[in-house]
């Protein structure tokens, strides 16, 4: 396996994380552990909270993070979504 290659997760593992001291997320099909960063997200670690163990890309998308924020983000990547699972969150288009 390349040192590149992502751990692979699907919804149902993502969303065993679903605790204030355990909490994962999944935004644009990659999967982010983002337990250590809730004491210093700007927007409140409620919000990070609430969407613990789901699928969030609308909800960060509409917020319109920064490049900076984005750039963050990278440190708390775990993994990937599996490809079936991709399917399954792409509904209408």
């Amino acid at each position: 396996m390349a040192p590149t290659e992502l751990k692979q997760y699907s919804l149902a593992e993502v969303s065993q994380h679903n605790k204030q001291d355990d909490v994962w997320m999944v935004i644009h099909d990659k999967v982010y552990d983002v337990t250590k960063f809730l004491n210093e997200h700007p927007g409140g670690e409620e919000v990070l909270i609430e969407y613990a163990g789901k699928e969030a890309t609308t909800e960060f998308d509409d917020v319109g993070h920064s490049t900076d924020a984005k750039e963050q983000m990278k440190q708390f990547l775990v993994g990937e979504l599996i490809e079936a699972d991709r399917k399954k969150k792409t509904g209408a288009g």
